[in-house]
């Protein structure tokens, strides 16, 4: 079972579900991203300019990505200037839709950046990284259940994606490993 944060491997590990404990074989780095060129210069203040009216970002309830900007923003204590601009979306993947759609800015995962659809933007242009000082890792988890530890496919999935060839796959897509 993989995930995009600890929660649900925790809970699962805590339920007697897995054979493995809960480990992080990547971190989730969060990106701005616009389909307009943009001055990303500045870095996360561009939030302010008067041109960003609808910033997309993930329900911060819900999903990592959205907590991780949320903390971000408060961190460069920006939250308050921008929070009435939000469109929530319910996941990441719902916020790039948004992202590319309805919104002068969203609040993204890097790798989205990477699938084929996304190609064209350019980083510096359309998209910068959102600098990782500013929010807590987002820790993406890995379990093997307990249904599948007689699973010889399942064991060497599990293997493979804690291995450091896989490490290399993580980092060509925007992830940050260990």
């Amino acid at each position: 079972f993989m995930s995009a944060n600890m929660k649900y491997p925790n809970a699962l590990y805590k339920n007697g579900l897995a054979v493995t404990k809960p480990a992080v074989y990547a971190k989730g780095s969060l990106a701005m991203l616009s389909t307009k060129k943009r001055d990303f210069g500045k870095g996360i203040n561009i939030v302010l300019q008067k041109n960003i009216r609808r910033i997309a970002i993930a329900n911060p309830n819900t999903a990592p990505y959205g907590k991780a900007a949320v903390e971000a923003l408060k961190n460069a204590q920006l939250f308050a200037d921008v929070k009435n601009k939000f469109i929530y979306g319910e996941s990441v993947s719902q916020t790039v839709a948004y992202t590319v759609t309805a919104a002068d800015l969203g609040f993204i995962a890097k790798s989205s950046l990477y699938s084929k659809k996304m190609k064209r933007y350019k980083e510096g242009m359309n998209f910068a990284d959102v600098d990782p000082k500013l929010y807590t890792p987002i820790e993406q988890g890995i379990i093997l259940l307990k249904h599948a530890k007689d699973n010889a496919d399942a064991r060497a999935f599990y293997k493979f994606i804690l291995s450091k060839e896989c490490k290399e796959i993580f980092k060509t897509y925007g992830y940050q490993v260990q």
